[in-house]
């Protein structure tokens, strides 16, 4: 895949930089806006085509095509690659639940309708000639997951809506790229006079060649890893270049076939059951968020502003069209007899955002418009530029307040997933909730759960770990993991596999037994921060048993935490509430005044005819070590039973 040498513009005036220094600029750039968008919590993909932007046309500071050269065209087609078989990586068949039957449909319905109204609108409203709508509307086909991602992680849209986009974004790219393969083989079959028939007899084998060859290279794979013929720590170098080879080998045979060979290679190992899946998924996540922020950094710095100035108010008009009337309008038609309730279908209808596969596949098919004699053919890739940078501005600032007005959000607030149902867990659980937080306790063990179904409190009867998990439970509802089940290994394995996705300084675990003891002491990558000024899940629970009971205080600046203190010297804090955010106490004596800060504690229940309450209990131990996280490493054998 090329990239066409119009998206660069020479910036006169400007030292231009060597490789070296280009590579790491566009480093620098792309993990610095995820940076920035994380912190400021703005949507990433806007950042990322701001610093693009700024830094290629309008300051000249990096040029690709003058700085990198003929390398751009190569690094964007293999980090496509790369991008699109990590999307096939997260579809699982096993995981799709409900979504199946409206993920079927926008992908065998939707594609061919989205494909007919995308080049009539090009035609009637863009004003461009059939050759060139037929080809560039088969790209308009492609959606995104590069865009997809990021704005449902910000969103935090419910599982169903997220799994349709997530899936329809990643089927549809290589769909949409061997669209405009076939509508650019009818562009030259009839030019030369030739039969609409020769063009599909030119694409059927290409297409055949790259699913055989994704399904090969998937089975290689699959069979490899298996048989144990890859050692574990080459794995993930196999993976990567088998992907390269892949993608290479499709390509060879029909242009752009290579996208949809990586892509059916991604599904097969999605749903291969590897044992190392979880591991090679993460690897492939990570990269995959280096290759997004350069190629983002890439396409957005080589934009010529000379092209887009060519653009007319018909263009713009096309633009609102595409997103206002094409997109909900192939939607809604391909949902018709579906289960998607309205309200999902809306989101899904007003939400389609393009992103680097669009602005990558338009610039080599822009050329070869051109070379076949359709002069308006150089419009496509300043289109597709303004349709990029339009629906990832619209949608990155109106998805979640759009997904918050049809209620179908997590929510913006703190949210608390305990693992383990007890009376402590139970008494926390009420102390939360009455405080605004949403809480759910989970565990494997029904009986465990009476006391917290008695109470109100939302629970989820199964292993949190288990596939059946991932469907059942709407996990971008919590943002916080407490591990404080009856079992320290198991609760050990919560804190361990989850910290990769929901980030280690959010999971926290009740301190082992015996844990400070050396001989039983776990490595620092285990486990999750400490909890409950060293107690156990035991003495915990005893205190509750004993009449303490969790309270939660508000502070001010009249009454500090000192005061606080004084009143309740034998207080166990827990937990703090910020401006929604809920943070776990590891270190009581670490604890700083806030005014407006809420302090959640086990209090001791008021003496009784001048009894003193019992100290003994409340005596504080020495602070466990936090214990962090990562590793399936752990044996399943000290998980409960269910």
């Amino acid at each position: 895949m090329a990239i066409s040498t119009a998206w660069g513009s020479m910036a006169t005036g400007t030292a231009e930089l060597g490789v070296i220094e280009a590579f790491a600029l566009i480093g620098a750039a792309g993990v610095g806006a995820q940076w920035l968008a994380w912190r400021l919590r703005l949507p990433a993909i806007v950042l990322m085509l701001a610093a693009g932007l700024l830094l290629g046309p309008v300051t000249g500071i990096l040029i690709p095509a003058r700085d990198i050269g003929a390398l751009v065209g190569p690094m964007v087609s293999l980090a496509v690659s790369v991008i699109l078989f990590e999307g096939g990586l997260t579809l699982n068949f096993r995981k799709l639940a409900d979504a199946r039957p409206a993920v079927h449909r926008l992908v065998w319905v939707g594609a061919p309708v989205g494909w007919a109204l995308n080049t009539l609108a090009l035609m009637l409203i863009g004003g461009l000639s059939w050759q060139s709508s037929l080809v560039f509307g088969g790209i308009l086909i492609v959606t995104g997951p590069t865009v997809i991602a990021p704005l449902l992680r910000q969103a935090r849209l419910v599982t169903r809506p997220a799994q349709v986009l997530q899936w329809e974004g990643i089927v549809n790219d290589p769909i949409g790229a061997l669209a405009a393969v076939l509508a650019l083989q009818l562009v030259v079959v009839t030019a030369s006079g030739a039969f609409w028939g020769q063009a599909l007899a030119h694409v059927a084998p290409g297409v055949l060649f790259a699913t055989l060859v994704g399904l090969g290279s998937g089975w290689a794979v699959v069979a490899a890893f298996r048989r144990n013929a890859v050692p574990e720590y080459m794995k993930v170098p196999v993976l990567f270049v088998a992907v390269i080879a892949t993608f290479a080998l499709a390509d060879t045979v029909l242009h752009e076939s290579g996208l949809l060979a990586v892509t059916v290679m991604g599904l097969l190992i999605a749903n291969a059951n590897l044992p190392s899946y979880t591991e090679l998924y993460r690897f492939k996540e990570h990269a995959t968020i280096l290759l997004v922020s350069g190629v983002f950094i890439i396409l957005a710095a080589g934009v010529d502003f000379g092209l887009l100035a060519q653009l007319n108010w018909r263009a713009f008009v096309l633009i609102a069209a595409i997103i206002l009337i094409v997109r909900p309008a192939t939607v809604l038609i391909s949902l018709i007899g579906t289960n998607l309730p309205m309200r999902e279908r809306l989101l899904v209808a007003f939400t389609g955002p393009r992103g680097v596969v669009l602005v990558a596949v338009s610039g080599i098919f822009a050329e070869r418009l051109v070379a076949q004699g359709v002069p308006d053919g150089a419009l496509v890739a300043p289109l597709a530029f303004a349709l990029v940078l339009a629906t990832v501005l619209l949608h990155g600032f109106t998805l979640a307040p759009l997904a918050r007005r049809v209620g179908l959000t997590t929510g913006d607030s703190a949210g608390l997933l305990i693992v383990g149902g007890s009376p402590f867990a139970t008494a926390m659980g009420q102390a939360l909730a009455a405080a605004g937080v949403e809480v759910l306790i989970a565990d494997p063990n029904r009986d465990h759960l009476r006391g917290a179904r008695s109470a109100g409190l939302p629970t989820y009867y199964g292993d949190i770990l288990a596939e059946a998990a991932e469907s059942n439970v709407e996990f971008l509802a919590y943002d916080r993991i407490l591990a404080a089940s009856d079992n320290d290994a198991y609760n050990t394995l919560v804190a361990t596999d989850l910290a990769p996705d929901f980030g280690r300084e959010s999971i926290w675990q009740v301190t082992r037994e015996r844990d400070e003891q050396r001989r039983h002491a776990l490595p620092a990558q285990l486990g999750g921060q400490g909890f409950g000024g060293g107690r156990t899940l035991a003495q915990l629970v005893a205190l509750v048993a004993a009449g303490w009971t969790v309270r939660t205080t508000r502070l001010t600046e009249e009454y500090t935490l000192d005061d606080w203190r004084a009143k309740r010297p034998d207080a166990v804090p827990l937990a703090t509430l910020t401006d929604d955010r809920l943070d776990f106490v590891s270190d009581p004596a670490a604890l700083t005044h806030k005014p407006g800060m809420q302090i959640m504690a086990l209090i001791a229940p008021e003496p009784k005819g001048g009894a003193e309450p019992d100290r003994a209990a409340a005596a504080p131990r020495p602070t466990a070590a936090p214990a962090p996280a990562q590793a399936r490493a752990l044996t399943q054998a000290g998980a409960p039973a269910g």
